[in-house]
């Protein structure tokens, strides 16, 4: 859990690489300090990039990302996926984490784990000088040395920053080997992940790499999950880098961070959930959604959270702030100061508690969500199911129109895609999907189709390509899902996965649905019903509650947030309110699903108004839309 420690095997690996390069001669003047150039050049060259998906792995031994010339200094920031913070969410965040010129800051020390090009970096020095400075000036050394320390796992970025530190340290009038002796003792180029940087900090702050773990080499990533109970599913590289900054931190101590929201929601996240419960406090957190904390748009929202190491307690939230300089000071002197009431700011309890999603949604929602979870069954547990369409690997080969497709009847599918019900009901535009799996669940024998076999294998370069192709190569032809005819025949709602409002299609039974399509079944549930239930707010509610948002201010409705949904068991609903969810369902009525709804749930008036409220049209930003895919 603390990453690695002098002595330990992996350290003992380590100084066996670093020693193995000094016997190798290696004379080239990378600018870094002659231990980490060592360290730097010392691993193995990058793993070949793996062709499935057309993207480069990434050996964080040597690089962010693999680049077509295989060397560490070509990777620029939008390679490695470097997203870089304005100025001013830097100092807010410092404001927040307490990281102020008025503490003595040169008597404490801090940890920035990925300095990149020194946006939180090069001001937080600025601050630790301001401290120094004011305290006279003692003892560069013995006061200034252990005050930071700072990551950086790319060189490049290493060797600018560090130019950089060293013109600040300059101008503040310190001496040119002083600065040098600093920046040496300050600067680390490594994997922060995999160092043996020893724990003890009062402040830790930045904005941890956004890397997606199939994009991480195998090797590296099973080092991490070693090392790391976070790491689970397909979390992102940001979660053990919380899970380790957490742990560097004393008692009392702070960590200030900027990134995507989407641990705090979704199911990988749920191993850092529960370790911030076991001894953190999540002392604020801060919607960043529509604003422009980066120097360039990022996909999925940021949110800054704020949590010590201290018994937990409650939440001050704030939401959108305007990113101007005096907004955000005062934002901060606001939250910080818990005594003081303000409008703009929300004092919430038990957000955190073991690996649940944290919920920061406005308090009348998120009232009625635990009012219904009380009270009612989770979607599935009364007779429905939920499950997601076909992925093929390539769509290009295996989809196309259904007329033209020249194989045998019983081996195609008509497929309803998100662009066949985007007027709120199907309207097929006469796509199919190849079937090459059986009644059996099996793949079929070519031998047994000829026109199949002819299609597939003028199409053979595209589908053997993919990664599942060459993993099986006996099966080389079966799309990524098992496709199973059945589906089609049965009734469905259909949901596409990105949307602003909840979009519920009645589809008769007749498609089978493509991979941006959830879809919902039932054996007990009449789905006209069951829409009318979902279009009246209650499936913007619970999504909108569990889901990250992604730019645009949409919402991901998938299968895992749309499980949460809560609904009555369908022999528990009275007959005449069957009719009446019937006919909304039908008419897609939402005035009407809305009334029938609040009396099937036995809502209040004010608990209708906030599911009515789920329903009022979304204004999204200047320049941006639902995102929508065919």
């Amino acid at each position: 859990m603390n990453g690695f420690t002098p002595g330990t095997p992996t350290a003992a690996c380590l100084d066996a690489v670093v020693n193995h390069s000094r016997q190798s001669g290696y004379q080239t003047d990378t600018g870094l300090p002659d231990d980490q150039a060592l360290f730097q050049k010392s691993f193995p060259s990058p793993r070949t990039p793996s062709p499935e998906r057309g993207r480069r792995r990434i050996d964080i031994a040597r690089c962010h990302r693999t680049v077509p010339t295989g060397r560490l200094e070509a990777a620029d920031p939008k390679e490695r996926g470097a997203v870089f913070t304005r100025r001013e969410v830097v100092d807010f965040i410092l404001d927040l984490t307490g990281y102020t010129s008025d503490k003595p800051l040169h008597r404490m020390r801090a940890l920035e784990p990925s300095f990149g090009e020194g946006a939180f970096l090069l001001p937080a020095i600025e601050r630790l000088l301001d401290a120094w400075e004011d305290d006279g000036r003692p003892d560069i050394h013995a006061t200034l040395a252990n005050a930071i320390v700072a990551v950086e796992l790319h060189s490049s970025s290493y060797t600018k920053t560090r130019g950089r530190l060293l013109d600040l340290l300059t101008n503040r009038r310190i001496g040119l080997t002083a600065a040098r002796r600093l920046t040496a003792k300050w600067l680390v180029c490594g994997d922060f992940l995999l160092s043996s940087i020893k724990d003890g900090f009062d402040f830790v702050f930045g904005n941890p790499p956004y890397i997606r773990h199939d994009l991480i080499a195998d090797a590296t990533m099973a080092q991490y999950r070693s090392h790391y109970r976070t790491i689970t599913g397909r979390a992102d590289i940001y979660v053990p880098f919380i899970e380790r900054s957490l742990t560097a931190l004393n008692r009392g101590g702070q960590l200030g961070f900027i990134c995507s929201d989407r641990w705090m929601k979704n199911s990988y996240g749920g191993p850092l959930r529960q370790f911030v419960s076991e001894g953190f406090h999540l002392r604020f957190y801060v919607d960043m959604i529509g604003t422009k904390a980066f120097h360039k748009e990022v996909v999925a929202y940021p949110a800054i959270t704020v949590m010590a190491r201290q018994p937990s307690g409650p939440t001050r939230v704030a939401r959108r702030p305007e990113i101007k300089s005096k907004t955000l000071s005062r934002l901060a002197k606001r939250l910080i100061a818990t005594d003081q009431g303000s409008r703009d700011i929300e004092e919430m309890s038990n957000i955190v508690g073991g690996n649940q999603p944290w919920i920061f949604d406005d308090s009348g929602e998120l009232e009625l969500v635990r009012w219904l979870e009380d009270r009612f069954a989770l979607l599935e547990e009364v007779g429905c199911k939920v499950g997601i369409g076909v992925t093929t690997g390539a769509d290009k080969a295996f989809i196309g129109q259904f007329d033209a497709m020249d194989v045998e009847s019983d081996r195609k599918l008509p497929l309803v895609m998100t662009g066949d019900i985007a007027a709120g009901s199907v309207a097929w535009r006469g796509f199919g999907v190849i079937n090459p799996f059986g009644d059996d669940g099996k793949l079929v024998d070519l031998n047994s189709y000829p026109l199949l076999r002819a299609y597939l294998e003028e199409r053979e370069p595209a589908i053997a390509g993919r990664y599942i192709a060459r993993k099986s190569p006996h099966k080389w032809y079966r799309t990524i899902d098992r496709i199973d005819p059945v589906l089609a025949g049965r009734p469905k709602l259909l949901i596409p996965d990105i949307k602003g409002r909840a979009h519920i299609v009645y589809e008769d039974g007749r498609l089978y649905p493509h991979h941006n399509l959830y879809y919902i079944v039932s054996d007990q549930w009449d789905l006209h019903a069951l829409q009318a239930v979902l279009i009246s707010g209650v499936a913007q509610l619970f999504v909108s509650a569990y889901s990250p948002r992604m730019r645009g201010d949409c919402l991901r409705f998938q299968a895992q947030y749309l499980r949460r949904i809560r609904v009555p068991y369908w022999h528990d609903v009275p007959p005449s309110l069957r009719t009446k969810l019937i006919d909304a369902g039908k008419a897609k009525d939402v005035k009407a699903s809305i009334r029938v709804v609040a009396r099937l749930y036995g809502l209040s008036a004010c608990q209708k108004a906030v599911l009515a409220k789920q329903c009022a049209p979304l204004s999204p930003p200047p320049g941006t839309s639902d995102h929508e895919t065919s």
